[in-house]
């Protein structure tokens, strides 16, 4: 196969709106060692593609300026110490950026196969999804079977495979959503109980689903005010993970009550993680997530798909927020 040496790419412009993304001509990125090159099929759109088109979330060092942090396609090239992929496999990859590209380089230890009976569109909104439920809910969150636990923004990509990994492991699930029609829709997922914060509080709502218990683990996404009502909201020995702050990092938080109730609170993002710590990670969600994706006790919430050429509406589609589920990029 002859390769090209440019592609078409969408890179991350310099603190712009939607409206200002462009597809651009860019250069075939080569191989290093360990990692190869995809034809992307389908691109994940992300929260984080946002902040980083806003200037808010700048790509590591050393990493794509291209936006795009999940994809799906096949590998057309390998670099050396490439051991386990081949070129003609089919993937989906969790990349560190470069998916809104006609090709893009992934870690081959990022790499996964396509779930048995999924499509490109459907496998390429896992990675992103799947790998940060299961580091933060089930490494760092400590979920247990019978445990309760409440994922903010349910019908997010991240809180429709929330929702339901927590399900599938055995927890008891509450979700948080800003209409009827989403918290219809968490339930339809799996979600034991379902909270509108436009019209409840949470915190409330919670303590009644438990008979007063509080809950065991906490996924947040929004911070801000959140903060502090989620260590209200938290059972003795509870565990509150952070994953974004859509309403703000700061808060004025009364720490006694993180201290009465012995709780952990913690955080993490995935970019910048190592390498070697996504392979790890890859490795235990094809262990335990896949094969359950594959009898589909787990499934992806494709609630949009945009042609490449439309990536503005995408953004913006995210932006609205109305979104059920992942919203993606067919290349193909």
């Amino acid at each position: 196969m002859s390769m090209p040496s440019t592609m078409q790419a969408v890179l991350a412009p310099e603190q712009a709106g939607a409206d200002h993304l462009e597809i651009s001509q860019a250069d075939v990125p080569a191989c290093g060692p360990g990692q190869v090159l995809i034809k992307v099929a389908v691109a994940g759109v992300n929260r984080p593609d946002i902040l980083q088109r806003d200037g808010l979330y700048p790509a590591p060092k050393g990493h794509s300026l291209v936006l795009g942090l999940e994809v799906a396609g096949e590998i057309v090239a390998v670099g050396a110490k490439v051991s386990t992929l081949m070129i003609g496999d089919q993937v989906t990859a969790l990349v560190n950026g470069g998916g809104y590209a006609q090709y893009c380089l992934a870690d081959q230890g990022a790499c996964l196969p396509i779930p048995e009976g999924l499509s490109l569109i459907e496998a390429a909104g896992l990675p992103e999804t799947v790998f940060t439920v299961w580091h933060n809910v089930f490494q760092r969150g400590q979920l247990k079977p019978g445990e309760w636990f409440m994922v903010h923004g349910g019908t997010s990509g991240i809180g429709t495979s929330a929702i339901q990994m927590a399900k599938a492991f055995g927890a008891k699930v509450i979700a948080t959503a800003g209409s009827k029609e989403k918290c219809d829709a968490c339930c339809a997922l799996g979600a034991d109980v379902a909270i509108n914060y436009k019209t409840q509080d949470f915190v409330e709502s919670a303590q009644d689903a438990t008979q007063g218990r509080g809950v065991d683990v906490i996924l947040d996404m929004v911070g801000g005010e959140y903060i502090e009502r989620n260590i209200t909201a938290c059972a003795t020995e509870g565990r509150i993970v952070q994953i974004a702050f859509l309403d703000g990092p700061k808060a004025k938080v009364n720490f006694m009550r993180l201290m009465l109730k012995r709780l952990t609170l913690t955080g993490s993002t995935l970019r910048a993680r190592s390498d070697q710590m996504k392979a790890e990670l890859a490795q235990e969600v094809k262990q335990y997530v896949w094969p359950l994706i594959s009898k589909g006790e787990i499934a992806p919430q494709i609630y949009k798909v945009f042609k490449f050429q439309d990536v503005s509406h995408a953004h913006k589609c995210m932006e609205q927020g109305d979104h059920i589920g992942k919203i993606m990029l067919d290349l193909s």
